[in-house]
């Protein structure tokens, strides 16, 4: 399939993609990796006036470590960041999930901003952005704005941006001394939409679970530490109130055992793995 005819802007410069989408608002669509954005364009899924490629903006393309956190620009590729020999160290939580993040190839083009703006509920970076309480940095021609990442996601693919603006960076923490993390998933093959993906953050302070797959965005709850006898209960009211449907992938019963089973498992190698 073909996709239908749209107007072509290759912004040279941050002004010039900002300008572009306050005039053309919702009829602009941004194009950065276009992992997600060029099958629906071909599906005809997305009918964009105009399409703001903003891969030629140089600033956008930064991986900066700031203020405790690692800072990553709108025109980042994933290879880039899974490349970085600091990962694991800075964010292992990160470094973990991305290997699961589609296939080698689509990471070589995909970016990191554009996956968590097409904000798809089974997704892991968004998933990943969510359980670090990390934060998403918009910007329109007019303002500027960071909004936590569990305000972020609002729905089925459906994200708190404006219509004027783009998602020009997204930031994670560092991690803390005496935290550990995992990632686990669960896909019919290795690549492929995770039926159900959880993302563990064990300290001192306490426990929470991120998971993806199950509702219409990630989530995230904090929870008893992995050894207390209360787990148990409180992962299947989890399970329970992320309202699990049926699909062509899975029951919904299916997807509330694995949110028990794999949560637990997921919660007990973060403990594991406490520095």
């Amino acid at each position: 399939m073909k996709p239908a005819r749209f107007d072509y802007v290759a912004a040279a410069s941050r002004e010039e993609a900002l300008e572009t989408l306050h005039q053309e608002g919702a009829a602009a669509r941004v194009l950065a990796g276009g992992q997600s954005l060029l099958p629906m364009l071909n599906m005809r899924l997305a009918r964009p006036g105009v399409l703001v490629d903003i891969m030629g903006v140089a600033e956008w393309r930064q991986i900066k470590e700031e203020s405790g956190s690692l800072r990553i620009g709108a025109a980042v590729r994933q290879w880039q960041i899974e490349a970085l020999p600091q990962l694991a160290h800075f964010q292992p939580l990160l470094a973990a999930a991305l290997p699961w993040v589609g296939h080698p190839q689509t990471r070589s083009r995909g970016t990191v901003c554009g996956s968590i703006a097409h904000a798809d509920p089974s997704a892991e970076l968004p998933l990943v952005l969510v359980a670090l309480g990390g934060a998403v940095h918009l910007r329109s021609r007019r303002s500027s704005r960071a909004v936590p990442a569990g305000e972020f996601f609002t729905g089925m693919m459906a994200t708190a941006r404006n219509d004027d603006e783009l998602i020009e960076a997204v930031s994670l923490p560092k991690v803390p001394p005496g935290t550990g993390y995992a990632f686990r998933e669960v896909a019919r093959r290795h690549g492929d939409f995770a039926i159900i993906a959880c993302a563990a953050v064990v300290s001192n302070e306490g426990a929470r679970l991120a998971v993806g797959g199950v509702a219409d965005r990630p989530v995230v709850r904090a929870l008893p530490q992995p050894q207390a006898k209360e787990l148990d209960e409180a992962l299947d009211v989890f399970a329970w109130d992320m309202e699990a449907r049926d699909d062509l992938h899975a029951t919904a019963r299916y997807r509330r055992e694995l949110v028990r089973r794999l949560g637990r498992a997921t919660l007990e190698e973060a403990a594991r793995c406490r520095a």
